[in-house]
């Protein structure tokens, strides 16, 4: 009698054991895929910190280049000051040293990124400012003077450079003709 209680001892290890082998599968798969939730919401704020810090770089970069375009906006006025002064004043010693400050001073702004636009050749919208035009023998839109150097920091506009610009004379002898009849 003691062989039916056994088997069906036996039995109910069997399915206990299938029981708990399937719970432990599904926590292993439950725990494998909170793993894998885990690894994956890890590696997106990964993603986004590093995103940040990228940003936070370029922000700061911005703002140093802002900074300096302000101060050098500041310090135009200055130059165009400094530069009649030494177009006008007589050759001494002092002009000389007077030259040399102002050479040591565009050299530092210029090694800062500071350059002055370019004003040969035909006007850019852009980078000009055209105050007046003069009839002239050149194509339309010519500079033909510079009456303000205009200035840019990297690739930021400081300042236009203000032109006069050639206007193409008309020499139609037909419109005169045509006044006089």
């Amino acid at each position: 009698m003691e062989e039916p209680q056994n088997e069906k001892k036996e039995e109910e290890n069997k399915e206990q054991a299938k029981k708990e082998e399937s719970e432990a599968k599904e926590e292993k798969l439950v725990k494998e895929s909170e793993y894998l939730e885990l690894k994956d919401r890890l590696l997106r704020l990964a993603a986004e910190f590093d995103n940040y810090k990228k940003r936070a770089a370029r922000e700061v970069e911005n703002s140093k280049l802002l900074g300096k375009a302000e101060l050098m906006k500041k310090l135009l006025p200055t130059l165009d000051e400094f530069e009649l002064a030494l177009s006008v004043s007589k050759e001494s010693k002092e002009t000389k040293g007077f030259e040399m400050i102002f050479s040591n001073l565009i050299e530092a702004l210029k090694s800062e990124g500071l350059s002055e636009i370019e004003t040969n050749g035909k006007y850019d919208p852009y980078k000009h400012e055209i105050i007046l035009t003069k009839e002239s023998e050149e194509k339309d839109g010519t500079i033909l003077e510079v009456v303000r150097k205009g200035y840019m920091l990297n690739d930021i506009l400081l300042r236009p450079a203000t032109v006069i610009v050639a206007k193409h004379k008309d020499e139609s002898p037909n419109k005169k003709s045509g006044e006089e009849k």
